[in-house]
């Protein structure tokens, strides 16, 4: 058991860690209200982008099908 003592400040640090973290994340701080949310979404969605950026458009998935097809190599005229 006395081998064990050296972990004892590692674990109390731990426990005092996951306390604070559970302290400052607790719901009820900074919320806003929805609507003020989507107004402010609103206008960031409407703003221009910087001169030299610009927007792309995602780029067109295949869709799979879960089979593996070989090509097929045709030969010259039999």
């Amino acid at each position: 058991m006395e081998i064990l003592l050296w972990l004892a400040p590692a674990v109390v640090v731990t426990v005092l860690a996951m306390v604070w973290v559970s302290w400052v994340g607790r719901d009820g701080r900074g919320e806003v209200d929805r609507d003020v949310a989507v107004e402010r979404l609103g206008k960031a969605l409407g703003k221009e982008l910087p001169a030299g950026t610009r927007r792309t458009s995602a780029p067109a998935r295949d869709r799979s099908t879960g089979i593996a097809v070989r090509p097929r190599h045709t030969r010259g005229p039999s």
